[in-house]
C-alpha cells in the first residue's frame, strides 16, 4: 500500500489553459487541454512535449513553443505561467521549472510574452528580435586587428569592476523583464548590456556612443518607460539588479552632456 501511494504522488493530472494564436494579427484564445501521468521529475517543457505528442496522436495541431538548450542558458523558452514570467519559482528559466512545483489537479495558464515590441509569431512564440536590434545598435566593442593589438587578458581589471561586469553579462536576453514590467520596459536588458561593457577597459572607446545608440534604438522599438517598480529584477532568471539601470542612466546623462559641450 505504501509503495502504491508513493508512486501515485509522483505523477500529476493537470488542466492546461494554453494560449493559441495563428499569427500576430489573428485573434487568440485560451484552449483547454488535460494531461495525465505527468512525472513530478519532468520539466515544464517536457510536460508540453507530452501534450504535443497527445495532440499529434489525435490528429490535432501541436502547440508551438520556443526551446533550444534546455539548460537555462539560451533564454528562448520564455513563457508566462500562471501570471508570472518563467513560472512560480525565482531565479530559473521555464526549462528549469519542474513539475514538482505544481500539485495534482492544478489548472495552469500558459501564455506568451505580452508586449507591443514582442508580436506573436504563433501560439506561445513571440518575435524578440527587437532585443537583437537594441544589441546591434551598440552592444559590442570594435577592435583594431592590425597585428598591434594588446592581449585582452593582459589588461588589468580591478575586482569590483570585474564582478559588476560578470553580473551584467549574465543576462541571457529572455525578455522576462519586458514581460513582467507593467510598462513593457526593456531598461533592465539594455542596462545590463551597457553596464557590462562600461565596466571593462575594452568597452571604453565606444562608451558614450554605445549608450546613446542603444537607448535610442530601445525607444524606437516601442518599449515602454521604466517606472522603477522592481518587478524586472524579481522575475529576471539571472537576478540582474536594478543598480545597472541606475548605471545606464548615469552613463547616458554623462554622454549627452559631454556631447553638447563638445559641439
Amino acid at each position: 500500500m505504501r509503495k502504491t501511494t508513493m508512486a501515485a504522488r509522483k505523477s500529476l493530472s493537470l488542466t492546461l489553459k494554453i494560449w493559441r494564436q495563428k499569427h500576430a494579427k489573428a485573434r487568440g484564445r485560451f484552449e483547454t487541454h488535460r494531461v495525465k501521468g505527468i512525472s513530478t521529475a519532468s520539466s515544464f517543457l517536457e510536460m508540453l512535449d507530452v501534450l504535443n505528442e497527445n495532440l499529434i496522436e489525435a490528429g490535432r495541431e501541436p502547440v508551438a513553443f520556443d526551446h533550444d538548450c534546455r539548460e537555462g542558458i539560451c533564454g528562448i523558452c520564455s513563457l508566462y505561467i500562471n501570471g508570472r514570467a518563467h513560472g512560480p519559482s525565482r531565479g530559473i528559466t521555464t526549462c528549469q521549472l519542474h513539475m514538482r512545483s505544481f500539485r495534482d489537479g492544478d489548472t495552469i495558464y500558459v501564455e506568451p510574452w505580452r508586449s507591443r515590441a514582442f508580436p506573436v509569431i504563433k501560439d506561445l512564440i513571440v518575435d524578440r528580435s527587437a532585443l537583437d536590434r537594441v544589441l546591434q545598435a551598440g552592444g559590442f566593442i570594435s577592435v583594431n586587428t592590425s597585428g598591434n593589438t594588446q592581449d585582452a587578458d593582459s589588461i588589468p581589471v580591478n575586482k569590483q569592476d570585474a564582478d559588476q561586469a560578470f553580473d551584467a553579462a549574465s543576462c541571457i536576453g529572455c525578455g522576462a523583464c519586458v514581460a513582467t514590467c507593467k510598462n513593457s520596459s526593456a531598461m533592465l536588458f539594455t542596462a545590463a548590456k551597457v553596464s557590462h561593457l562600461a565596466h571593462l577597459p575594452q568597452g571604453q572607446i565606444e562608451r558614450k556612443r554605445r549608450v546613446q545608440h542603444m537607448v535610442r534604438q530601445m525607444d524606437a522599438e516601442g518599449f515602454g518607460n521604466c517606472s522603477v517598480t522592481g518587478a524586472c529584477e524579481v522575475e529576471c532568471p539571472k537576478g540582474i539588479a536594478l543598480k545597472h539601470i541606475a548605471r545606464m542612466n548615469r552613463e547616458y546623462g554623462h554622454a549627452v552632456l559631454t556631447s553638447r559641450e563638445q559641439t
